[in-house]
């Protein structure tokens, strides 16, 4: 038998570490979407009567609440529009049989409005919240071009950042006095990936990721599930995105996933495909960083450039 090279040797072992990396990332996949949630099924209802859920008359925060309506729990919706509340509150009564209970609340408001919020859901046993209020931008901008600089910063510092935390505070007293709750922050595959011109959004979803990823470690040996969600691109009013893809799903359809990954992962992007994205994504940034960054550039340039000529219509 011929003896192997050094070359063919390196060029073996290179073989060998990439089918390990497969293999390994195959497993995850697996475990994390099929096996976890077959055996980590969390009873919501079990963890407490009422859910609380912010930014839930759309998208992403709205079939949270059915979701959770559907697993029997009574819910608490908190959001800034009164009329679409009492719509969503009307329907999911409508069509899960559970109460729920309303509360009008602008989080890019100051402090003010936890104080109301500490108020209104005294002495209601909340076991699941999901932190799912969040701004974006318009469109994506350079930093110093952002619009209305001053007011739209200070939204998403108080929409994104703020009200995870004081609704964490607000909550978690009571699950850890029970021994038990589930808290659901919603991030963003921004914060994980390169995001050029979305600077100051992606950084406010880097805080969620961070803040939970502390949290869990405190919490969770007392009994609390804790879950940083970070989406991709959905099809929902804050994206923009109107038809759904296989990289795009419909709100419904992701977290119709990202629900039942709840007690396997602790941070998930919540849908296969998104994983896949960011995946691939930051395959070709490690591997060749210029590149990832041209192409992710140009395609928000491109975004931007649509959304500056339609503006300009209107």
């Amino acid at each position: 038998m011929a003896q192997l090279s050094p070359l063919e040797k390196v060029g073996l072992i290179f073989v060998g570490f990439l089918l390990l990396y497969i293999v390994k990332n195959v497993l995850s996949v697996v475990y994390n979407f099929v096996i976890g949630p077959a055996l980590n099924k969390v009873d919501y209802k079990l963890k407490g009567k009422w859910a609380l859920v912010t930014g839930c008359t759309d998208g992403i925060g709205k079939q949270y609440a059915r979701e959770l309506a559907a697993r029997g729990c009574d819910i608490v919706l908190v959001s800034r529009s009164l009329d679409k509340l009492k719509a969503t509150a009307e329907e999911i009564e409508k069509d899960f049989k559970v109460s729920t209970k309303v509360i009008q609340a602008d989080f890019s408001e100051d402090s003010k409005i936890y104080d109301h919020i500490s108020k209104e859901i005294e002495g209601l046993e909340i076991g699941t919240l999901v932190n799912n209020v969040g701004v974006s931008y318009s469109y994506p901008e350079y930093f110093l071009d952002i619009p209305e600089w001053d007011k739209t910063v200070s939204t998403l510092i108080r929409a994104n950042i703020v009200s995870v935390t004081n609704m964490t505070h607000l909550i978690l007293p009571g699950m850890v006095k029970r021994g038990k709750g589930v808290v659901i922050n919603i991030g963003s595959a921004s914060s994980v990936i390169p995001s050029p011109l979305l600077t100051v959004y992606a950084a406010t979803k880097a805080y969620v990721d961070k803040f939970t990823e502390g949290i869990e470690m405190e919490y969770s040996k007392q009994g609390i599930i804790i879950q940083c969600v970070q989406p991709g691109f959905v099809c929902s009013n804050m994206s923009g995105i109107r038809r759904s893809t296989f990289f795009a799903p419909t709100a419904k359809d992701f977290v119709k996933s990202a629900i039942n990954l709840v007690g396997t992962t602790a941070v998930t992007t919540g849908y296969l495909p998104h994983s896949a994205f960011v995946n691939i994504l930051n395959t070709i940034y490690e591997s060749s960083n210029s590149f990832a960054v041209w192409l992710v550039t140009r395609s928000m340039e491109n975004s931007r450039r649509k959304a500056m000529k339609k503006y300009k219509k209107q």
